[in-house]
């Protein structure tokens, strides 16, 4: 028995190399980047422990500063 050259989906006749063309036009699309960014992004020089809130209450930086 021969294959079907088409798929029928939702009564709509489909080639096979079609689907396969666009499965891979999906999974390309899969593959980009989501979404540039809005601005330019900058680095964080700060040291690490004053990065995060609870680093920065942890150690406190503001009276180290002030004696030297």
């Amino acid at each position: 028995m021969k294959h079907p050259a088409t798929l029928l989906i939702d009564g709509k006749p489909y080639l096979w190399r079609d689907l396969l063309k666009m499965r891979r036009e999906q999974l390309e699309q899969c593959r980009r980047p989501d979404q540039p960014a809005l601005f330019a992004l900058k680095d964080d020089r700060r040291p690490a422990p004053e990065r995060s809130a609870a680093g920065r209450y942890a150690q406190p930086s503001l009276f180290t500063l002030l004696e030297e």
